[in-house]
């Protein structure tokens, strides 16, 4: 039987490693073992930040949202809680890009949520009983 020899796809699978390191510093992308190293590390972090930047970019909108509906005198959970009820079906990307670019058809939205939003009910009021006072139990309970 003929002995197999790896030499070809070792090769190959080095130059992919250490095309794939171009741009990195020193030995990392002229020697295998760094490159490799530093191949594995970059795609974990880009792994990972693509998830972390989709987080990020949300808690941008949510800012830019609240301080344009504070401005109008309206916290971020009321507003977004107004639009729900009102039946908007806005992302918060779309609403932040109205917010800083086109801040008149924010205020429209503001109006329509503040127009649609239902009346505060009145608070219950609680018994005028003590809170120390002894409760009476009964045989049911």
């Amino acid at each position: 039987m003929a002995r197999i020899k790896r030499g070809v796809p070792a090769h190959r699978r080095h130059k992919a490693i250490l095309d794939r390191a171009k741009g990195f510093r020193l030995s990392k992308k002229l020697l295998f073992r760094p490159a490799n190293e530093a191949v594995l590390h970059a795609l974990a972090y880009a792994f990972r930040d693509r998830r972390r930047r989709k987080r990020e970019m949300r808690q941008l909108w949510i800012a830019r949202i609240n301080a344009a509906s504070r401005q109008s005198g309206l916290p971020y959970n009321k507003l977004m809680h107004g639009l729900r009820q009102a039946g908007v079906e806005i992302d918060r990307k779309v609403l932040a890009d109205l917010a800083v670019r086109d801040s008149g058809s924010f205020a429209r939205m503001r109006s329509l949520e503040c127009s649609s939003a239902p009346r505060p009910r009145r608070p219950i009021h609680r018994s005028s009983r003590r809170r120390d006072a002894p409760v009476s139990r009964t045989a049911n309970q």
